[in-house]
């Protein structure tokens, strides 16, 4: 396991976390609101956008989860960057 997979696992693992937490507050504002973030394809966005306030913390999460994905794909498919 080279360490482009290990940072892909890690980003995987905290952005489910920002992900999982966000749909949590979606739930707690009403019901709707959180299938509607859970099956609605992009709702989170919008979610995030009229409640930035409470979700701004869990978004940062997700963001950065996906940033380290990003980070360890381009370092298992670029030899010159993952060794």
């Amino acid at each position: 396991m080279d360490l482009g997979m290990i940072l892909q696992l890690l980003g995987l693992l905290i952005g489910a976390v920002g992900g999982i937490w966000l749909i949590v507050l979606a739930f707690q504002e009403s019901v709707g609101l959180g299938l509607a973030t859970m099956l609605i394809p992009c709702f989170a966005l919008y979610f995030v956008a009229t409640h930035w306030e409470t979700s701004k913390a869990p978004f940062a999460i997700a963001v950065l989860g996906t940033v380290i994905r990003i980070a360890g794909m381009a370092m298992s498919t670029n030899p010159a960057i993952g060794g």
